[in-house]
């Protein structure tokens, strides 16, 4: 069996179709340079490749998609690339057994079985749509596998193809020309979730929407309070799991800063009252440094935290069982999480370090500790789970926000003309 084997920059997994064919010195050049290309497997006769490589060694990362005769991906392997230059490792998989060829690709009624695999031993296997979640029996060495050299990748797909052994693979012929402008469906490799437009929150006048209401105006961000944070380490954490350290810590100057929260104003029709009614709900809160403006933004990692295995659009952040936050000062953690605990769970009576806030803010509760000066201060958010960080930076890169969206982040709605805002 003879499998042509071909070199372009991009993929278009939509046409499945390549994208800027390479030749095999171009592509060479790529691969030792860290740029993304891929690799296409074909056999004559069949309009489906094999299996698509796609590789981005500046991302760390190999995908390799394997296609069924009616060209749907039957196989979807991503591997990274970690501190052993000589391995890759099995990070995330998912295989789809259609049941008849007459099914769309990805139909979510597919049978198909998802592994979430990590260096550290631990993993999951998932099996949807029943939603059967189990710990993979897998050995270490399962979980990895030998680096091929370039030009010397084997089919990785071919017994899933039914061949009996390796075929021969050839160089296929490049035509010519540019191929025009990329397709926006091209391929890329996976990222972690991406901030949006943050800033836009805080600034009043801009129009978002949540999904559920179409439209929404921002208004001024409301001042809540202030925050000391005297060891300058500055803690972001899910306030109910007392019994683990802070999930993100944040460098700051030895300080106090301001709390405020960004809201949104809109208008509804209340069923209740049969009647429209203008509400403001908040939307994310602050932590601000100064009044500099944030020209960018970028999640906050844990310590155990790996941008080189995170799959698309994963988050890092702290995480919640009772819906509630927190914005604290590192150094008196222990002892600002136990007047929390003591205030708010065991309701001690006129306990010195922890008080209720007034309502009509998502800022729910404070304490300090009086040796030190350092606080805390605890919000709601809407719900259990992890909540990403974000910390804007200045056009120099200085830190000057540090921000919690309560609600997932709104889409951002197109100016009205006349308006004067800007990203």
């Amino acid at each position: 069996m003879v499998v042509e084997v071909g070199y372009a920059q991009a993929w278009d997994p939509e046409a499945r179709a390549a994208w800027r064919p390479l030749t095999v010195g171009e592509a060479r050049e790529r691969d030792a340079a860290g740029l993304p290309y891929v690799v296409v497997y074909r056999t004559a006769g069949r309009a489906a490749p094999l299996e698509v490589r796609l590789v981005s060694w500046r991302d760390h990362h190999v995908g390799l998609w394997v296609y069924d005769d009616q060209g749907r991906r039957r196989f979807d392997w991503d591997l990274r690339l970690l501190d052993d230059p000589a391995r890759l490792f099995y990070r995330y998989s998912t295989a789809w057994s259609y049941p008849d060829p007459e099914m769309a690709e990805f139909d979510p009624k597919c049978p198909r079985v998802i592994l979430d695999l990590f260096p550290d031993g631990r993993g999951c296997q998932n099996e949807e749509p029943r939603g059967y979640s189990t710990a993979p029996s897998l050995r270490e060495d399962q979980r990895w596998m030998d680096r091929p050299a370039f030009g010397e990748w084997p089919l990785i797909s071919a017994q899933l193809h039914g061949f009996a052994e390796q075929p021969v693979l050839e160089a296929a012929e490049v035509s010519e020309g540019d191929g025009g402008a990329a397709p926006a469906t091209c391929w890329r490799a996976p990222r972690p979730a991406q901030p949006g437009r943050i800033g836009e929150l805080f600034r009043p006048g801009v129009r978002v929407t949540d999904g559920y209401h179409p439209e929404q105006t921002v208004v001024e961000p409301r001042r809540v309070g202030t925050l000391r944070v005297p060891s300058g380490l500055l803690a972001v954490h899910g306030p109910d799991n007392c019994d683990k350290p802070p999930a993100i810590t944040v460098p700051v100057p030895p300080g106090e800063y301001v709390l405020d929260e960004a809201r949104v104003e809109y208008t509804y029709h209340c069923e209740w009252r049969d009647a429209q009614v203008e509400t403001t709900d908040p939307t994310a809160v602050r932590l601000r440094l100064g009044e500099t403006p944030a020209a960018s933004w970028e999640m906050a990692l844990g310590a155990d935290d790996d941008l080189r295995i995170f799959i698309e659009k994963q988050i890092a952040g702290f995480d919640t069982d009772g819906a509630t936050g927190c914005f604290a000062d590192a150094g008196s953690f222990e002892s600002l999480l136990s007047l929390f605990e003591r205030g708010l769970i065991k309701g001690e009576p006129d306990l010195d370090g922890y008080e209720d806030l007034p309502a009509g803010s998502m800022f729910i509760h404070r304490t300090w500790d009086t040796a030190t000066g350092g606080e805390l201060m605890a919000f709601a958010t809407t719900g259990d789970g992890t909540y990403p960080v974000w910390l804007g930076r200045s056009a120099a890169g200085e830190l000057v926000s540090v921000v919690v969206l309560i609600e997932g982040m709104p889409e951002i709605l197109p100016e009205r003309d006349g308006d004067a805002l800007h990203d």
